[in-house]
């Protein structure tokens, strides 16, 4: 029996759906995340594409770099989700907008080369100077 998960934005404009483990759960460190998110981290959890679909709404989409479009709210500017032509069988979801966020618990940094030197989270975790893709 396959898990569902679901999410949206804070607004509730924008509603996702998609099936299976809570797993390959990363804390991004890099600075677009930070610039685009005005967050000092972004957690993400990555599924199969097949596997996701967008349930309301039709999200924004904005190109942050030549490999990525990242997908938010047009309405309240949530973050929502990203895809990269580096893995394009999957999407990254943040973790932040799901319904139970607090069941979706980190397994690794990535991006460690762009870290807050300042930034002390889940020390115990291991980390990736940029990230590895499986």
């Amino acid at each position: 029996m396959s898990q569902l998960h679901s999410g949206g934005c804070h607004c509730g404009h924008i509603r996702y759906q998609f099936s299976g483990a809570l797993q390959d759960i990363a804390h991004c460190h890099c600075s677009i995340c930070r610039k685009v998110s005005g967050g000092i981290v972004t957690t993400w959890i990555t599924v199969p594409s097949a596997n996701f679909r967008w349930l309301a709404g039709t999200p924004a989409r904005y190109d942050s770099s030549s490999s990525c479009r990242r997908f938010f709210c047009p309405n309240c500017g949530a973050h929502l989700a990203l895809v990269t032509s580096l893995s394009p069988d999957s999407i990254d979801v943040t973790i932040a907008t799901l319904e139970h966020a607090e069941r979706a618990a980190a397994e690794r940094h990535i991006w460690t080369d762009s870290q807050l030197p300042w930034l002390h989270l889940d020390e115990h975790l291991p980390g990736e100077a940029e990230e590895t893709l499986d």
